[in-house]
């Protein structure tokens, strides 16, 4: 049978019961038509790129599925009637994936980092420009130069 990545985007304001409610129908679907999910996945609300029918976040879940193709179109009627689910994509693969995916390997990369401390706001010390060191804004830079002696130094 035909492999599958499936991703359905559903509507922010759904709860997280009612998205792995929608997970389990899809599941069910899949399993009447003679096929299996392999490996079901909830990367929880991300942020949207741009707005999707007035949302500006959604519910991500990846299913891998190996079916044949009248599941795979049964499943995205299903979704298309579904006021809940924002979009969906279906991919046919060669071979499911190993493991986590690369979303929840990002996930576990980014939640060690805040671990450890490290990570982008982490790094960088400091707040606002008033903190500087050594007297004023120009810190160890010394006093501004006027004008006039820029000019005649660049001749």
């Amino acid at each position: 049978m035909p492999l599958y990545e499936h991703v359905f985007l559903a509507r922010q304001d759904a709860s997280t019961q009612q998205v792995e409610e929608l997970t389990t129908q899809m599941t069910g679907i899949v399993e009447q038509g003679g096929g299996k999910v392999t490996k079901t996945e909830s990367w929880g609300v991300r942020s949207l790129t741009y707005r999707m029918n007035k949302n500006r976040k959604a519910h991500f879940v990846l299913m891998n599925i190996d079916a044949p193709s009248a599941v795979v179109t049964e499943i995205e009627r299903q979704e298309r009637i579904n006021e809940d689910v924002i979009r969906y994509l279906t991919v046919r693969v060669e071979e499911h994936e190993e493991g986590p995916s690369a979303m929840m390997r990002k996930a576990d990369r980014d939640r060690e980092r805040d671990d450890r401390g490290g990570g982008f706001r982490g790094d960088r010390e400091g707040g606002f420009r008033g903190d500087r060191e050594g007297g004023g804004f120009r810190g160890d830079r010394g006093p501004r130069r006027p004008r006039d002696e820029e000019a005649a130094t660049e001749e």
